[in-house]
């Protein structure tokens, strides 16, 4: 059997066609139409059932439109058929990242309208976890955001860490996603012995070992051009779309609820808050990486308080908990941003209604100005590096 080598290509096969002019791969030189195009909404890169809806000139995005709902989880009105207790395994769930935080909003508003003053352990406590929980949270977006645009092995690194992490939470609450250890009044129940220990040693093991995902990503010179002055957020555009948490931080607003409008002890911690100016890709992630070793330092502080005071960590509710007629606003500074819960009550064992304020809803309205003049491979760069779950986003 003869192969025969392919022809070559005629010469002069289109006169009016001038190669010089064209260039590759953004259609310019060339008369093009725009072309609609759909990234998910379902999709290795968005984090869920997300749908982005593009207008192409070639390879650039002309306009972005975020489709959301696709996840709708219709969280808001099954609290209104939920008792107090039973609507904290529906408020950890919206944000499955953040579960902890989220039991947390949700217990804070309905003891605020009842008057309930929580024991001090269980307050210190409740912080240590929260921050626990942050660093989780953090972890996963630092391994899955270089995972997106192309690198592997942070996520190896990364879930190394969560899992250090992810065994004290399990010890102390039974769960690894889903804890369930916020209750009306406190937490669930006394931590075990020696956990204070265990847990310290956790949080220095991968406070030792941080530096390895800066070395193997934060400065690596692929994910640097990936990611240098891409998808610039300013500082006027985050705050006009409610963007709050590291994308707010990154492009310069000095917000952070915890220090600003501090809620149970945060107001006695040594609290820095991470900032960055340039707004881009990376300084989001930049934003993310130096957050774990600042909550890694607030666990620390935390433990302190709870090794010193002693005493119950809950107190005593009777067997059917009527928040009295009322409504009020708690809002937490979460792992991703700014959550609130707006609690109205009729008297009733039930919420009249609760309404959450969620980071993730307000941050990924920005991708609708972030991305419109973006090559496509930049689309995913930008995306993963808003932050977002879109559970959080659909409620």
């Amino acid at each position: 059997m003869t192969i025969r080598p392919p022809h070559p290509p005629p010469e002069n096969r289109n006169n009016n066609l001038n190669l010089q002019e064209m260039t590759v791969g953004t259609g310019a030189g060339l008369d093009t139409a725009d072309m609609v195009l759909n990234i998910g909404p379902q999709h290795p890169s968005t984090h869920g059932v997300l749908r982005l809806k593009l207008k192409l000139d070639g390879e650039r995005v002309v306009e972005c439109e975020p489709i959301v709902g696709y996840m709708h989880r219709g969280a808001e009105k099954l609290f209104e058929v939920r008792d107090y207790r039973q609507i904290i395994m529906l408020a950890n769930r919206h944000d499955w990242l953040s579960a902890f935080s989220n039991e947390l909003g949700v217990v804070l508003a309905v003891e605020r309208l009842m008057g309930i003053e929580v024991p001090e352990r269980a307050t210190w406590l409740r912080m240590a976890l929260a921050e626990l929980n942050r660093v989780l949270n953090h972890l996963m977006f630092l391994g899955s955001y270089p995972l997106e645009i192309g690198a592997i092995t942070p996520m190896f690194y990364a879930f190394r860490e969560r899992e250090t992490l992810q065994a004290v939470m399990e010890e102390v609450s039974g769960g690894r996603i889903h804890y369930m250890f916020n209750r009306v009044g406190g937490l669930k129940e006394e931590i075990p012995a020696g956990w204070t220990r265990r847990a310290r040693q956790a949080v220095e093991a991968v406070r030792k070992r941080m530096p390895d995902i800066d070395r193997i990503i934060h400065r690596n010179d692929v994910f640097m051009a990936r990611t240098v002055g891409v998808g610039v957020l300013s500082a006027e555009d985050a705050a006009g779309y409610g963007a709050s948490g590291p994308v707010a931080r990154a492009s310069g607003l000095d917000i952070d609820i915890r220090r600003d409008e501090p809620y149970l002890f945060y107001d006695q911690l040594d609290l820095p808050v991470v900032t960055r100016d340039t707004g881009d890709c990376h300084a989001r992630f930049a934003v993310l990486l130096e957050q774990v070793t600042v909550s890694l330092d607030l666990i620390d502080q935390c433990l302190d308080q709870v090794e010193r005071i002693g005493g119950p960590v809950n107190v005593r509710l009777p067997k059917v908990v009527k928040a009295p007629e009322g409504h009020t606003y708690a809002w937490t500074e979460n792992p991703l941003g700014v959550n609130g819960y707006y609690l109205v009550s009729r008297g009733e064992k039930t919420p009249w209604r609760l309404k959450l304020r969620t980071a993730s809803y307000a941050n990924v309205q920005a991708l609708a100005t972030l991305i419109p003049g973006c090559l496509v491979p930049d689309l995913i760069a930008i995306l993963g590096s808003m932050f977002f779950v879109v559970g959080d986003i659909d409620k």
